[in-house]
């Protein structure tokens, strides 16, 4: 647990933006850029997602891999092996945690959002090994 809360820190500390690799069930893999997730208190990783090819993929293969770069000179950040958990669609914690969820945009985009949970089994630097 001390680690998920020093990626809760890390994670509402620095600026970047990630990369959501996924892949469906026959193996077509498929990558998109994604902001930062959030940590939440019972340890689990949440990101959210619109209803594209990355959601559908989860669906079919609950592991995934997050690789997060950090804002600024040189190259910085993590990579994170992860499995998906649960989602919730368009629920109140969702709307929450969403850093650009506008009433105004939500009320004109109709479409489904998804907030979904992982599991983190490896967390390691963006370069090189521990």
């Amino acid at each position: 647990m001390k680690k998920m809360m020093e990626l809760k820190s890390y994670f509402e500390e620095t600026k970047g933006f990630g990369v959501l690799s996924t892949s469906n069930a026959v193996g077509v893999v498929n990558a998109a850029i994604y902001s930062r997730p959030h940590v939440m208190e019972d340890g689990s990783l949440a990101i959210i997602m619109n209803d594209h090819q990355s959601h559908k993929n989860i669906l079919e293969n609950p592991k995934a891999h997050f690789l997060f770069m950090e804002s600024g000179p040189g190259y910085k950040g993590k990579r994170l092996s992860i499995t998906m958990l649960r989602e919730e669609e368009d629920t109140e914690l969702l709307h929450d945690l969403c850093r650009r969820c506008h009433p105004k945009d939500l009320e004109q985009d109709k479409s489904p959002r998804f907030l979904v949970f992982f599991s983190v089994s490896s967390d390691r630097p963006l370069i090189g090994e521990k």
